[in-house]
C-alpha cells in the first residue's frame, strides 16, 4: 500500500500483482491483476510490460522468480537480491556491519543481563525473548530451535528506535533521512516520526554514514533502512533490511519531499543523485476502530485492512489509507500530518486525533506503549 502511495506522489502509474484477490493495494493502484507469478506466466508478461517493477514481499521463491525472469528484459528491478540474502541473517549482516566498524550491542556473554535472544532469519519480534538469567536464555534458544533457526544473543539496548534509509549501486551508497519509529506494546511500529532534529547534525551525519559503509560494505545495487537504538551510550544498530521498508518513506515524503521510491528508480536510471530536501515534519500512524474505541495499532493490525481508500483531508489529514466509511463499527486506517516543524506536526496530529474522536463518537483513544525493561 505504501509503495502504491509513494509511486503516485512520484507521478507514476501503477499495476498491483497479487495472488490474494483481497489485498489491500488492490483497491488503491491504477491496475491490479489476481495471480501467483510462480505459476501463473500471464503475471509475469504483465509485469515485462512495465517501466520498473518492486516486490514488496518477503517470500524468497517469488523473489527469486522475478529477478529471474527480469533479467536481460531491460525492465529494472529495483530489488538486491544477495544485499537481501545476506540482511535476511542478523548473524550475517552483523559480521558485515562490525567489518564496516559499525556501532553493535555486545554480544553474549561479555554484555551481562539482560540480553535479547533472537532467530537469526526472522522479521519482526518473531522468537525475541528478553533473558534475565541463563534459564531464560535457555527458553529463548528453545523458541529459536522450534523456528528452525540460529540464534543471536546481545546486549539488551534502550532507547528511542531510529531509521535510516541507503540506496547503492553497487559500489556507492547515499544515505537519505533519520527517522523515529514508535513501537506498540507489541513492539511493532505504530508511528513514525520525521523531522531535522531527531538527532544532532553531529549524530544525524554519523547514522548516515554507519548506513552507507555497510551498504558499500556488502555491495549494495538497490534500497536498505539501518535500524538503530540511541542509548545512553550512543546509537547501536540492530539490523539492516535490504528491502523497501513499509512505513518509514511515507513520513519522509510527506515531511521533506525526498520520494525514496522515485530515488530508487532514478538510481537505475540516470544514477545516484543527492535530492533536493525541504525542511518539514511530518507524522504517519496507524489507526484500528472497534468496539466504540480508537486504538493506536502496529502495522500488523492494519494488514487487517479491507479495501481501502487513499484520500487526503480525511478528519483533516494531509494523507490517509483507510477503510473508513461513516457509520463503521469497525475501521482501519493509517494517516499522515505535515507540518513546518515536529512542533507543528504534533499540533496536527492532536486536532486530527480530537477530531477523528468526536466525528466517530467514540468512547476514547487507547495507546499502548512497549513494557519497560
Amino acid at each position: 500500500m505504501e509503495a502504491v502511495l509513494l509511486a503516485k506522489k512520484a507521478g507514476y502509474d501503477t499495476l498491483v500483482v497479487d495472488r490474494r484477490s483481497e489485498a489491500p493495494a488492490l483497491s488503491i493502484c491504477d491496475e491490479a491483476v489476481v495471480g501467483n507469478p510462480l505459476s501463473d506466466d500471464g503475471c509475469i508478461d504483465a509485469l515485462k510490460e512495465c517501466d520498473a517493477v518492486i516486490p514488496a514481499c518477503e517470500e524468497i521463491d517469488l523473489l527469486q522468480k522475478l529477478d529471474g525472469s527480469l533479467s536481460g528484459t531491460g525492465v529494472p528491478f529495483l530489488f538486491d537480491l544477495r544485499s537481501y540474502r545476506v540482511s535476511s541473517s542478523k548473524l550475517e549482516s552483523n559480521e558485515i556491519m562490525a567489518r564496516a566498524g559499525v556501532a553493535l550491542p555486545k554480544p553474549w556473554p561479555e554484555c551481562g543481563f539482560p540480553v535479547i535472544v533472537k532467530p537469526s532469519s526472522q522479521s519482526g519480534s518473531v522468537g525475541v525473548s528478553v533473558a534475565y538469567s541463563q534459564e531464560d536464555i535457555e527458553s529463548g534458544l528453545v523458541k529459536v530451535r522450534e523456528l528452525g533457526d540460529e540464534a543471536v544473543i546481545q546486549e539488551f539496548v534502550h532507547g528511542r528506535s531510529l531509521s535510516v534509509e541507503v540506496i547503492g549501486n553497487g559500489r556507492e551508497a547515499e544515505s537519505y533521512v533519520t527517522t523515529e519509529v514508535v513501537l506498540d506494546q507489541g513492539y511493532d511500529c505504530k508511528m513514525v516520526r520525521c523531522s531535522p532534529d531527531i538527532l544532532s547534525t553531529d549524530e544525524d551525519k554519523a547514522f548516515g554514514e554507519m548506513a552507507q559503509k555497510t551498504a558499500r560494505m556488502l555491495g549494495l545495487n538497490g534500497l536498505m533502512d539501518l535500524e538503530a537504538i540511541d542509548t545512553p551510550k550512543g546509537l547501536r544498530v540492530l539490523e539492516i533490511d535490504a528491502r523497501i521498508p513499509s512505513q518509514t518513506p511515507a513520513a519522509i515524503q510527506a515531511a521533506t519531499g525526498v520520494n525514496l521510491l522515485e530515488e530508487l528508480y532514478l538510481s537505475r536510471t540516470d544514477g545516484l543523485r543527492v535530492p533536493v530536501r525541504k525542511d518539514g515534519a511530518s507524522i504517519y500512524w496507524h489507526i484500528h476502530f472497534k468496539d466504540g474505541y480508537l486504538r493506536a495499532t502496529g502495522e500488523k493490525e492494519f494488514s487487517h485492512v479491507r479495501n481501502p481508500v487513499m484520500t487526503q483531508g480525511l478528519f483533516g489529514s494531509s494523507d490517509s489509507i483507510s477503510d473508513y466509511r461513516p457509520g463503521s463499527t469497525e475501521w482501519h486506517g493509517t494517516f499522515i500530518v505535515k507540518g513546518t516543524d515536529a512542533e507543528d506536526a504534533d499540533r496536527r496530529y492532536r486536532q486530527v486525533m480530537d477530531r477523528m474522536v468526536k466525528e466517530t463518537g467514540a468512547s476514547g483513544f487507547l495507546d499502548s506503549i512497549p513494557k519497560v525493561i
